[in-house]
Order: C-alpha cells, then sequence, then structure tokens
C-alpha cells in the first residue's frame, strides 16, 4: 500500500482526501511543504499528495494521476537547483543510472516535456519551492 501525506489548506485537504483511493494510505497532513519534511522523516512515507486549487490552472496541468515517490520529490528539487544528473547521483549517493530513471519517471508523470519543464510544473503544483 502506497503511504502518502496530503499537503495544503486544511479545507484543500479535506476535498483531496475524499479522492484519495482506498489503495492508498494517508499517513499524516500537513499545511505547508516545510511543515511535511519533519513528517517524512518521522513516518514511512512514500509519496505527498498536493491539490492543485487555488493555483493558476493551464490545460496541460491536470491532476498527477500517479504521485511522485519521495526520492522523485528529491530529485525534482535537485534538478530545480539546476544540478546535472551527475551531480545529483553525487548528493544522493546514488548511480546517475537511477538519476536517470527518476528524471524519466518524474517527465513522465508530470506529462512533462523536458527537465525545465518538469520543473515547472513541480513548481506550481507545489510539490517543490524555490
Amino acid at each position: 500500500m502506497l503511504r502518502v501525506i496530503l499537503i495544503g489548506p486544511p479545507d484543500a485537504r479535506a476535498r483531496l482526501r475524499a479522492r484519495v483511493p482506498d489503495s492508498i494510505e494517508i499517513v499524516g497532513e500537513a499545511a505547508s511543504i516545510a511543515a511535511s519534511q519533519a513528517l517524512q522523516r518521522d513516518l514511512a512515507v512514500d509519496a505527498v499528495l498536493m491539490p492543485t486549487a487555488g493555483l493558476p490552472a493551464q490545460e496541460d496541468d491536470e491532476l498527477v494521476d500517479e504521485p511522485l515517490t519521495t526520492r522523485e520529490l528529491e530529485v525534482l528539487a535537485l534538478m530545480a537547483q539546476g544540478l546535472s544528473n551527475k551531480q545529483i547521483a553525487a548528493r544522493l549517493a546514488i548511480s546517475d543510472q537511477t538519476v536517470k530513471f527518476h528524471v524519466a519517471s518524474i517527465g513522465g508523470k508530470l506529462n512533462a516535456l523536458n527537465r525545465t519543464d518538469a520543473v515547472r510544473r513541480g513548481l506550481r503544483r507545489g510539490l517543490i519551492a524555490l
């Protein structure tokens, strides 16, 4: 079972909670990404979910069907810092092939055209912050 944390204002989390399928276990909730980081350290979390309500909508920015894993969120945040795959691999102590896998997975889940578009979509959805 996928274990997730919901992030956002209480009313938005309530709407999101109602849409989460039974195959996903909600293990915690937080008002912000920063507040969720402590939960992520304390709980065995696979992903975070954040509603897009209140964010500027775009045709290509529908909800993510499959949430990003904690590792994918880490890779996306490092991509936003402008790090190359090799730099990300060194920072996370994983192989550059594993980073390539994560980058491809992130792109697919966010329906992104390239790395820059993945970062843009991640920022728009509140998955990462600069």
